[in-house]
């Protein structure tokens, strides 16, 4: 009978070619490993996986729809913002032009600016645009601007608005202009 080389199969250690001498694993070239996966549990890793994305995918885009929903209630609300804010300041010309009319004054150019500011005070209050007031008022940083101080005494205490220089103005909650105000320090 003749001897057939042995073959080491995997499961089998490789016997050290020279009796007596010891091998390391680290010195031995290995060989990759590849996993063999069941095709079920594949698929149903990547049914996972894609299931993941898709509710991920839908989070976002029910995201997206919310915030579309609320960028367009916003341009309705205040969409007319720009347009009020001009507006604020040409009613506040037409009451610089009446307070500096004289006394005395009658006429139809009296008549003309007082219709002019009714009308503009009334289409600025339809359209949800309020004065903001603010003399006698505590300073709100978030609604006045201070141009200057003045010494606080008893009849101003510290932080309360003295005077309003020119008057501010909000459309619903935001402030379109800030009061213009002399606050007591």
């Amino acid at each position: 009978m003749t001897e057939e080389p042995s073959v080491n199969t995997p499961d089998e250690d490789p016997e050290p070619s020279v009796e007596g001498e010891h091998v390391d694993e680290e010195e031995q070239p290995s060989a990759p490993v590849e996993v063999v996966l069941d095709p079920l549990e594949e698929a149903l890793a990547r049914a996972e996986h894609a299931e993941r994305e898709i509710a991920y995918k839908e989070a976002d885009l029910h995201n997206a729809r919310k915030r579309f929903a609320q960028e367009r209630a916003d341009l309705a609300r205040y969409g007319a913002q720009h347009l009020a804010r001009r507006m604020t300041g040409v009613l506040v010309d037409v009451d610089r032009a009446l307070s500096n009319l004289p006394d005395d004054a009658e006429g139809p150019v009296l008549e003309g600016l007082q219709m002019l500011r009714e009308r503009l005070a009334s289409e600025l209050t339809s359209a949800n645009v309020t004065r903001i007031s603010a003399k006698g008022q505590s300073f709100d940083p978030a609604t006045m601007e201070a141009i200057t101080t003045v010494p606080a005494s008893d009849e101003h205490p510290a932080g309360q608005v003295v005077d309003e220089l020119e008057p501010g103005f909000m459309l619903h909650d935001r402030v379109l202009t800030p009061a213009r105000v002399v606050v007591a320090s």
